[in-house]
């Protein structure tokens, strides 16, 4: 690999950017540069009184006009000046700004590029002050993708999720804001997130994007020998952080969780059993498919117990729309077939089937 070619992956980060087309800019631009000649001129022609001509005739609008334009663009001729001090001070304190303003506007192109880094990286200082407890997601192909579309359904926000990709089409992709349905034009957006270009398996990258501190990270790269090597670097990196990984194989996954990853989800393998289950159970087959779908039909989520639930059975919540699947409470995990498990108490987390919607359910109890 080549020197510019290594460089390229050592963890460039770049955040979701309102992208406006060439016709907007320049149209915006040519509205700021009228906005300052307008504004110079009327200033002129207010004060006309205590302006001079050479020519000895009193200033009047176009008179007003032609000094805005030959001041602003600095040709500045000398025939009309101002004559008091009140116009030299509007000259300096209003004036002078507009003149920047407009100047920036005909060198603007030259001054972003100049600006540019600058620009990133006084972005990129004040979104790392807002990141806390964020989600690393390394990998931005099907799996990665998916995986932060899940997380965003579930309510954790756009700033507080980096994607690392070793692909520029990639990190594009993560921060551009895209169509939750591609069918429906006017339909909602994804927001984008924040993307870092750059090989996970070095520390550096992972350090740009603060996985010591990250809450969550994901491991969702192509290859399973990447995915093992990437685990190791974040947990030298972060020892307590939940890490998630996926691997093709069931070989690989038992390798991933020896290397320090909490959950390893087998892809190869669970997909050929959802194929399997389609020919041999199909209802059973299309009702994982739909659980697996958030955009409509059944979908699976946990949270918190309401307050309106306390006391409720399972029978009885079911009866409000939602199959119990499981309860934390504590350290404890119960399924839905323990015995144990009567009713729901305060500080329960359940699993629960209910008919998909996009909203999130936030703690009753937060603020007691």
């Amino acid at each position: 690999m080549s020197r510019s070619d290594d460089s390229g992956l050592s963890g460039r980060l770049t955040l979701p950017n309102r992208a406006w087309s060439p016709t907007t800019s320049v149209i915006v631009r040519l509205a700021i540069a009228a906005f300052a000649i307008t504004a110079t001129t009327l200033l002129v022609y207010v004060q006309r009184d205590q302006y001079q001509d050479n020519t000895g005739t009193p200033v009047d609008f176009v008179d007003a006009l032609y000094f805005a334009t030959v001041s602003l663009s600095t040709t500045g001729y000398g025939d009309i000046t101002p004559a008091t001090d009140q116009a030299r001070l509007v000259n300096i304190f209003l004036i002078t700004p507009l003149r920047v303003l407009f100047l920036i506007v005909l060198v603007g192109t030259t001054l972003e590029v100049l600006t540019a880094r600058g620009r990133a990286e006084f972005r990129e200082s004040r979104w790392r002050k807002k990141l806390k407890n964020h989600t690393v997601v390394i990998g931005y192909g099907v799996k990665g993708r998916s995986a932060v579309r899940m997380l965003l359904d579930n309510g954790i926000e756009a700033e507080n999720i980096v994607v690392i990709a070793s692909d520029a089409a990639a990190v594009e992709d993560a921060t551009r804001p895209s169509l939750k349905d591609p069918q429906e034009p006017d339909s909602a957006q994804y927001p984008g997130v924040a993307g870092i270009l750059g090989d996970a398996r070095r520390e550096e990258v992972l350090i740009h994007a603060d996985v010591p501190t990250a809450a969550k990270v994901i491991v969702a790269v192509d290859r399973d020998d990447v995915a093992v090597l990437v685990t190791l670097a974040v947990r030298k990196l972060a020892p307590n952080t939940q890490l998630v990984a996926a691997a093709r194989e069931q070989a690989s996954a038992n390798v991933l969780k020896q290397s320090g990853a909490d959950q390893v989800i087998t892809t190869a393998e669970a997909a050929g059993r959802l194929l399997g289950m389609q020919l041999v159970h199909p209802i059973a087959g299309e009702l994982m498919e739909d659980l697996l779908d958030p955009s409509e039909g059944l979908e699976v989520r946990e949270r918190e117990v309401g307050r309106a639930e306390l006391g409720l059975s399972p029978d009885q919540l079911a009866e409000r729309g939602e199959m119990l699947l499981a309860v934390q409470r504590g350290d404890v995990t119960y399924r839905f077939d323990t015995e144990a498990l009567r009713v729901l108490q305060k500080g329960d987390r359940i699993v629960t089937i209910r008919q998909g919607q996009r909203q999130t359910r936030r703690s009753e109890f937060s603020g007691e």
